[in-house]
């Protein structure tokens, strides 16, 4: 009789442990279904705006040129084919309507993170996008009133006695854009290293001991993001990546790890 006891719990163990398991199953399923769905969403929603900040763009681009070309008024640009204009403003609106819709891509990030975490990560979160965005867009703003007009005002006064200062609209383009996309990227350099700092991979107070190997760091990362080869722009973009850093690691510094 004890057997016939033993084996009947056991049975109904069995079931009960299958039934757990495909209980979890469909709640792990579901988990994932719902969080595909919400990516989805935010992917669609995201991309319809970005599409619409193109499209605005693209309708008032004579209006975005006339602003790219005031660093460097004195010039007169031209265009090698008879598409060429056209095709850079295309460029123009793609990178314009990107640029201004990334704020967006950020916030759907935190959307998405804020409901798995707690209260201090939470603020954590929102500080640091914000800063990002923030240097980023100072780093716009740094290439566009500082980097901009110095690097090709020492070109064109280089040569201004030998030669008429012309220059092709369509390289004028890509040259500013490869010194906006590389400011507002090393301008990011704080948020790293406060992101090391709270993941305690390297604390402030060693950051600022290795002052040495990054001003001969940061000089060679302003030679490779540099398009221009004059020293005074390698050394305008070493400068402040240098300055930078120091800020990133004196925030460092206050900030207490996050516990993992």
């Amino acid at each position: 009789m004890t057997n016939i006891e033993k084996n009947f719990s056991n049975f109904f163990n069995i079931k009960k442990t299958v039934f757990e398991k495909k209980e979890n199953s469909n709640t792990i399923e579901l988990f994932f279904e719902e969080h595909f769905e919400e990516i989805r969403q935010r992917f669609f929603q995201s991309f319809f705006i970005v599409c619409l900040v193109i499209l605005v763009a693209f309708l008032n681009v004579s209006f975005i040129v006339e602003i790219l070309e005031k660093p460097v008024s004195s010039i007169k640009f031209f265009q090698l084919s008879p598409g060429e204009y056209f095709i850079s403003t295309l460029e123009i609106s793609l990178y314009f309507g990107l640029l201004i819709s990334s704020p967006l891509f950020f916030n759907q990030l935190i959307f998405f993170l804020l409901p798995g975490l707690n209260e201090r990560e939470k603020n954590i979160v929102l500080y640091l996008i914000i800063s990002s965005i923030t240097l980023f867009f100072m780093g716009l703003v740094f290439s566009y009133f500082v980097l901009i007009p110095t690097t090709l005002g020492f070109f064109i006064s280089y040569g201004k006695d030998s030669i008429e200062p012309f220059l092709s609209f369509n390289q004028y383009i890509g040259f500013i854009g490869v010194l906006f996309f590389s400011t507002g990227i090393l301008f990011q350099v704080p948020i790293i290293q406060v992101l090391m700092s709270l993941f305690n991979i390297f604390s402030g107070q060693k950051m600022l001991g290795l002052w040495r190997y990054i001003i001969i760091g940061a000089t060679i990362i302003s030679a490779i993001f540099t398009p221009s080869a004059d020293p005074l722009t390698q050394l305008l973009l070493a400068g402040i990546l240098i300055l930078l850093y120091f800020v990133g690691a004196f925030a460092a510094i206050f900030l207490k790890p996050i516990g993992i």
